[in-house]
């Protein structure tokens, strides 16, 4: 996500033990020859382009998916007939475990850019668990992490004003490449402004405006999709709500 470059075949073969995802990935404390096992059941299929659809709302549960390079965007249908963005999600980032429980797909998950995933038939991965204590615990872990990222969700939507959103959503993404190795402050969003504005619960004009003026404020600079965040702590301070913001007594959106 912090560059833009072509997705080759060879790159997308390249086995969980040699994977440079496998710390953040399912492959994380595990022996080797357990991650050869669970290399075993990894389906890798060509490239997909923006637009691509991994499921769909209502689709029968088979599998999870991981991203591996690109990135992917999670939503359901709102009230108002559209769509409402439920997550974004990175290289490293495991899709699909909230319809273990109904054995049927919530929401519906499509690519924001030119990504590979991995694909693991869940029913194999069952199979694994069984016989690997160290998987089922990776496992436990990933759908706790899903829930926090959930609860931070709900806290953010709930307590925060608009710029303490949008800084806080850049933060997270800072956060996120970071961990994969990437830029923390140099980065293009593959998401548009409109997706971004839906998922926080904003208007796309306050988003704009909120980019701008995060500029002008000297916190970021800002070239369509190209993102660079200059002032780290003080977009930190502002999540905390004791930055300069222009909007502290303004209502959300």
């Amino acid at each position: 996500m912090s560059q833009r470059t072509v997705i080759s075949l060879e790159s997308i073969r390249v086995a969980c033990k040699n994977c440079t995802l496998s710390s953040l990935c399912l492959p994380m404390g595990l022996a080797q020859e357990d991650v050869e096992r669970l290399d075993d059941i990894v389906k890798r299929a060509r490239p997909l382009h923006r637009g691509d659809s991994l499921f769909r709302e209502g689709d029968k549960f088979r599998s999870l998916y991981v991203v591996k390079t690109g990135s992917v965007k999670t939503f359901a249908p709102s009230q108002e007939g559209g769509e409402q963005v439920l997550g974004f999600h990175l290289p490293g980032e495991i899709i699909g475990l909230d319809a273990i429980d109904k054995d049927v797909h919530a929401c519906s998950a499509r690519v924001l850019e030119t990504s590979a995933i991995c694909e693991i038939p869940f029913a194999r991965l069952e199979e694994l668990t069984a016989n690997i204590p160290s998987l089922q615990h990776q496992m436990y872990r990933l759908l706790s992490k899903e829930i926090g990222q959930d609860t931070d969700m709900l806290l953010l939507l709930g307590k925060k004003n608009a710029e303490e959103r949008l800084a806080a959503f850049l933060l997270s993404l800072s956060q996120r490449l970071h961990k994969r190795g990437l830029s923390p402050s140099d980065f293009y969003l593959s998401m548009s402004r409109h997706e971004i504005g839906n998922y926080l619960g904003l208007a796309v004009e306050t988003v704009s405006r909120l980019f701008t003026r995060f500029q002008e404020d000297g916190l970021m600079q800002v070239d369509r999709k190209h993102i660079q965040l200059v002032d780290l702590p003080a977009l930190e301070a502002l999540v905390k709500g004791v930055g300069q913001g222009r909007d502290k007594q303004q209502q959300p959106g």
